[in-house]
């Protein structure tokens, strides 16, 4: 073409998370059934929806108004209801000062994916936004999308619980005044980390410091065990601008919805803070709107009495996995599992054994040589981590995700916590873990 038509971020958005089934797909010749243990989607993975969630489903269907379309910012009645959750839920914690919002604070969009698409997109490309690593891909992808070079990133530390190194946040505000603002996931994806609420009120402390807004994805917010204690941003944001990302995709399950919001905060406390949030809202009118269904079923599903039940089952559930996962990997050496707390994954880093340059000769048993030569073929310059999922995948079909798919420079895999058949899941870490041994071992 006479012009070059590609956006200059367009290299950067990788989503490893769904590029890996590709691969693995290559790999039907040789009959080998894939157990896919890169999606966080619960229903795909046998988990049913609650019968009373889905009468209010049908009902709603039933009903003229879920086939029209809603306002552009979203169903008045849903956003009435969570802007009420959110000042219901924002009891007083010591040190920190909760925030009030109301029904227009709240913008519907089509999942998270559009709204993180919109929350990147509509960013100045020199307005940098500093995020974790390892970071849920859809995350760091938009975020270096938009500005045309890698997403900036803190440490989190899988040896002190995937805790992030504030002092190593700091520093990178400090001297790089190209970060506008501060991405955090909590219930982290993909370590399964859960942010203590000191942790919160420093990330607000650094906001407030340098004159920061904060992204919080908060896909996972009710989705914590283990005895483990946070707060939602709300909580603890005081007078920062800033945007917490909530969905129905894994807390009812209802991934299919493609149903998410933004609870932007303190608005007004900034006049460019303020326009950037009508420029998200312009964005979804040229959409007109988001599906409306799903929100007109928000305040009758989250204000069921039953609903706070439902919540606590299945984080009782997601518990128990995560200690039947970290039991899989206790004792091996050459790799670090740190047991979750919150959300639906487990990730597991390899003590730097895939450094040396015997990485090369590393396999695993595989059933036909022609096989064999294939994975070597295709193994020949991808990172290390990549390298031993390759292997998984021929040798045993069950599909994870590497690290290095998610901005990060340790290597290891995530896999989920969502095989519903409790045969087969206790089957996979197993296999994980026996897996890792025997890679290892060879050289």
């Amino acid at each position: 073409m006479r012009r070059d038509i590609l956006h200059p971020g367009a290299g950067k958005l990788k989503y490893e998370i769904r590029e890996i089934v590709a691969f693995a797909r290559s790999l039907e010749k040789w009959d080998i059934p894939i157990q896919w243990e890169n999606i966080g989607d619960p229903v795909k993975k046998g988990e049913s929806v609650a019968p009373w969630i889905k009468d209010i489903v049908r009902e709603k269907a039933g009903e003229d108004l879920s086939y029209a379309y809603s306002e552009t910012e979203g169903a008045r009645s849903a956003r009435d209801f969570l802007a009420g959750l959110v000042n219901r839920r924002n009891t007083v914690i010591e040190g920190a000062a909760p925030v009030h919002i109301g029904a227009d604070d709240i913008l519907f969009f089509n999942g998270l994916g559009d709204a993180v698409a919109k929350v990147f997109g509509f960013l100045r490309r020199e307005a940098r936004v500093l995020g974790p690593s390892p970071a849920y891909s859809t995350l760091s992808s938009a975020e270096a999308a938009h500005s045309g070079y890698e997403h900036l990133t803190y440490r989190l530390d899988p040896n002190r619980d995937w805790m992030p190194d504030m002092a190593d946040v700091e520093l990178k505000v400090k001297y790089n005044d190209s970060v506008a603002g501060i991405l955090l996931i909590n219930p982290d994806n993909p370590t399964g980390a859960v942010y203590p609420v000191e942790v919160l009120k420093e990330f607000v402390r650094i906001a407030k410091s340098y004159d920061l807004f904060i992204v919080c994805d908060e896909t996972y917010a009710n989705i914590v065990y283990g005895g483990a204690k946070t707060a939602a941003l709300s909580q603890v944001i005081g007078d920062v601008p800033g945007l917490a990302l909530r969905s129905l995709s894994k807390e009812v399950p209802w991934p299919g919805a493609r149903c998410g919001w933004a609870e932007v905060y303190n608005r007004r406390a900034d006049e460019r803070f303020d326009a950037y949030i009508r420029s998200l809202l312009d964005a979804k009118r040229l959409e007109v709107c988001s599906t409306s269904l799903p929100q007109l079923c928000i305040p009758a599903i989250m204000g069921d009495p039953r609903y706070p039940e439902h919540l606590r089952r299945r984080a009782a559930m997601f518990e128990k996995r995560a200690e039947e996962a970290a039991a899989a990997f206790g004792g091996i050496p050459g790799i670090t599992l740190v047991k979750p707390r919150g959300a639906l994954y487990a990730s597991a880093v390899f003590d730097d054994v895939l450094e040396d340059g015997s990485n090369t000769a590393r396999t695993l048993p595989v059933k036909d040589p022609a096989l064999a030569e294939y994975i070597r073929e295709k193994t020949k310059d991808v990172a290390p981590d990549k390298r031993f999922v390759y292997w998984l995948l021929a040798s045993t079909g069950i599909c994870v995700v590497p690290l290095s798919g998610f901005a990060s420079e340790l290597p290891g895999f995530r896999f989920t916590l969502l095989e519903h058949d409790d045969e087969n899941r206790r089957r996979i870490y197993k296999t994980l873990g026996e897996a890792v041994k025997m890679y290892l071992a060879t050289n």
